[in-house]
């Protein structure tokens, strides 16, 4: 019976997923379709989006709804709430997944790369949050941002990145106070390296990234960088009745990293 119900427990829930994708959002979303959720999938890789909601199963599910926006754009980002709403009547939860990361220390970055991280990282997920709320106070549900390790630590050759995720990890707690009488709760993954496309798209060659993950070894606790579905499985729970009592949390999904110092 428990697992029946850890398998519905998500059903005649709607859950909206930013950078569904590719990487930890496309996992994410197949994750949420087994659990029973009905999903709004967004992103600006229309192929790459269907393929996603095509691998998206789960017991009498609707078809997942993907909406193709550029979350830079404001007037994408209300029309992906807006068809949202349209189509299914309501929202239950906001994954606000989707990011870019890109390389570069105070020497040898640009205000043009800050803003660019800055637009997709923060400010986009700050304007779907402002729209998305009206709809969570209605169902009480919840939002859970996707934030970094690099929010909670300091690292050296990313620093808007860096600067985006902790603005993230602040925002994640401000707006778990400012919603919390409302009965909304807010918090926030916080994933170490994880094997996805995101550092190569941030500017590592193929093997720049194999040392980059080889060097992961050594800077995570567990030996190892982590796989797109434990992040996923981070998600649902905080999404989940079972973090019913959990709000402004910057949850560490790092194999230990953040806990760990150089000796």
């Amino acid at each position: 019976m428990e697992h029946c119900e850890k398998v519905m427990q998500f059903c005649g829930k709607v859950v909206l997923i930013t950078g569904a994708s590719s990487g930890i959002g496309a996992a994410t979303a197949i994750h949420f379709s087994r659990l029973g959720a009905s999903l709004a999938l967004t992103g600006r890789n229309i192929e790459n989006l269907n393929k996603t909601a095509g691998e998206c199963c789960g017991p009498n599910i609707p078809k997942p709804l993907v909406i193709p926006a550029d979350l830079s754009s404001e007037n994408d980002t209300k029309i992906v709430i807006e068809n949202t709403i349209k189509h299914f009547g309501k929202l239950d939860v906001l994954v606000n997944n989707a990011g870019i990361l890109a390389m570069g220390s105070i020497e040898q970055t640009s205000l043009e790369q800050f803003d660019t991280v800055f637009n997709v990282n923060v400010r986009s997920l700050y304007h779907l949050t402002m729209l998305a709320v009206p709809h969570l106070i209605t169902t009480k549900g919840n939002i859970v941002n996707v934030s970094s390790v690099n929010g909670l630590r300091s690292f050296p050759g990313v620093l808007a990145y860096n600067m985006s995720k902790s603005a993230v990890d602040q925002l994640t707690r401000c707006v778990a106070l400012e919603l919390a009488s409302k009965k909304v709760r807010v918090n926030s993954v916080n994933p170490g390296v994880i094997i996805t496309e995101l550092q190569k798209r941030g500017g590592l060659n193929d093997e720049s990234y194999n040392m980059f993950l080889e060097r992961s070894k050594e800077t995570h606790a567990l030996g190892r960088p982590g796989n797109t579905e434990e992040v996923a499985r981070a998600i649902a729970f905080l999404a989940s009745d079972d973090a019913s009592f959990i709000t402004g949390a910057n949850l560490p999904v790092d194999g230990g990293r953040h806990a760990m110092c150089p000796r």
